[in-house]
């Protein structure tokens, strides 16, 4: 890893200037040179501590602890420079302990994150307990017997078709045999001391955003000049205007320059119901049927067909703007990995996804999202903006993965009356956080049924459907973008600072239009 490259650089110039420092003084000369081969040597080392991906815990006792070294290397150093033999010797013996002190160290402690285990409390899946990211043409050998050591089984993670745009065909899931699971702090150190493990995270079970269970049905007395026969039941729709946005799209006569494709990554998707059918492209069939019901809700909140006489409705009057996609990464259960959701981001970036939607998540941090970061900014790069939901235990956002990844644009819920929603995470201290509606939300069910849910799931696809259309009139439209546009226009809540603005389609899309 570069960062424990210029660290260990930086520590060795130290390291060697001070021996010669003091040899310069016993002769008492001075050398302008070497006092510089020592401040350059002090500066590298803080600039690769700052880029280090430790914790800033780590960071802090890490460089106390290389200071403390330092300081006993030049109090050694002036103590032996009076017997030269004694000082020739020692400073052999320092130059390969060097080389034991990165390998033992300064890699452990700055080139992969040290306390994954103790930051939360993790439920690991069962036959795949690590991501381990090797450096780039890693020798294996090393690996190999650290695998060996402890049983364990390990097969890339990853296989994204565009390899040159990310270091995800790098990371290996590694499965710990039952019996060996209780040393996994140990055979984290054992793989990082090998030299060539540039990260490791725990690979934790992640579940889809439980929506709250709700029987009401909120009524509206508007039609929004479609024939959709459940648009009464969606008070989402007065919140956020949308015969505005119906009417500025026709009376501008607004045209797609593409068909925005919505990937819903989730429990899979009923492609045969009813008010889905029509905007449903299928990437495979096993993602094409739902026995859990979640991914079929988020999809019709996004992309449900339109003016079909059935059902409810979605962005647009003539569905010309998006489809919506499936892919499974959550098992009937509604259960998944990090490694499947990974997975389900890079399928979805090669699929061709303009937009993302992820109703799924669990408690984590920041310090353990380099793989979900990696697969974000290999979609961005692919083109395409991902969502996914803030969470639904009114917490802070930022400790739930992956709305807390760099990239993702996170997604709260209010309700009707544009409060938080009791249950929503606050999105605060995330740097893209938007709010939709998430209370109450009735939409698509397997079997051409229909159901209230109410959650940060649901608000997350309606955010994604109006990306969607926003991304069919501009392709070329980015997720920084996006969210700038969304924010600006967006309509304030009761709680803005915890919420984000709530999305407001028709001034979104005039902002696209018209800037």
């Amino acid at each position: 890893m570069i960062s424990t490259g210029i660290i260990f650089l930086g520590f060795a110039l130290a390291a060697i200037a001070l021996p010669l420092w003091f040899f310069q003084q016993s002769k008492g000369k001075s050398s302008t040179i070497i006092r510089n081969l020592l401040w350059a040597g002090l500066g590298a080392y803080a600039i690769g501590a700052f880029m280090s991906p430790a914790t800033m815990d780590v960071k802090f006792s890490g460089a106390f602890r290389d200071f403390l070294v330092l300081a006993a290397i030049g109090l050694g150093a002036n103590f032996l420079v009076k017997n030269r033999i004694l000082f020739i010797l020692a400073s052999i013996a320092g130059v390969f302990a060097l080389g034991i002190y990165y390998k033992n160290i300064l890699v452990p402690s700055f080139g992969v994150n040290t306390a994954l285990s103790t930051e939360v409390d993790l439920e690991l899946a069962k036959d795949a307990e690590l991501l381990v990211e090797l450096a780039p043409k890693a020798e294996l050998e090393k690996f190999n017997a650290v695998l060996h050591k402890y049983g364990m089984v390990a097969k890339p993670a990853f296989a994204p078709a565009s390899a040159d745009l990310t270091e995800l065909d790098d990371y290996f899931v590694v499965d710990i045999p039952e019996g060996q699971v209780e040393n996994l702090v140990s055979i984290k150190q054992d793989l990082q001391r090998t030299g060539i493990v540039d990260w490791i995270e725990e690979n934790e079970m992640v579940t889809f955003d439980d929506p709250v269970q709700s029987n009401k049905v909120s009524r509206i007395n508007k039609k929004f000049g479609i024939n959709d026969p459940d648009v009464e039941k969606l008070w989402s729709f007065e919140a956020m205007e949308m015969d505005k946005l119906y009417n500025y799209i026709e009376t501008k006569d607004i045209k797609p320059k593409k068909k925005a494709l919505i990937a819903i990554l989730d429990t899979g998707v009923d492609s045969k119901h009813e008010d889905l059918a029509g905007n449903y492209k299928s990437f495979k069939g096993k993602y094409d049927d739902d026995p859990r019901g979640h991914g079929t809700h988020c999809a019709g909140i996004a992309a449900a067909v339109s003016n079909n006489g059935i059902g409810v409705a979605s962005y647009s009057r003539d569905n010309r703007f998006v489809q919506v996609a499936s892919i499974k990464v959550l098992s009937a259960s509604g259960m998944g990995t990090q490694q499947t959701i990974i997975k389900g981001i890079i399928e979805a970036a090669d699929k061709g996804a303009d937009v993302i939607s992820m109703s799924l998540g669990g408690l984590s941090t920041t310090s353990r999202q380099k793989a979900y970061t990696k697969a974000v900014k290999y979609a961005v790069d692919k083109g395409a903006i991902v969502l996914a939901a803030a969470g639904n235990s009114n917490r802070n956002a930022k400790d739930y993965a992956p709305v807390n990844a760099k990239g993702v644009i996170g997604v709260s819920a209010v309700d009707a009356n544009l409060n938080r929603a009791v249950f929503s995470n606050y999105v605060q201290d995330i740097s893209m956080g938007i709010a939709a509606p998430g209370v109450d939300i009735y939409s698509t069910k397997p079997s051409n049924n229909y159901a209230v849910h109410s959650g940060t799931s649901m608000a997350t696809p309606y955010a994604a459907g109006l990306v969607g259309v926003m991304k069919s009139i501009k392709p070329s439209l980015t997720s920084k973008e996006a969210y700038q546009i969304l924010t600006r226009t967006g309509k304030n809540t009761k709680a803005n600072a915890e919420t984000g603005k709530f999305i407001y389609p028709y001034a979104a899309v005039k902002a696209l239009v018209e800037k």
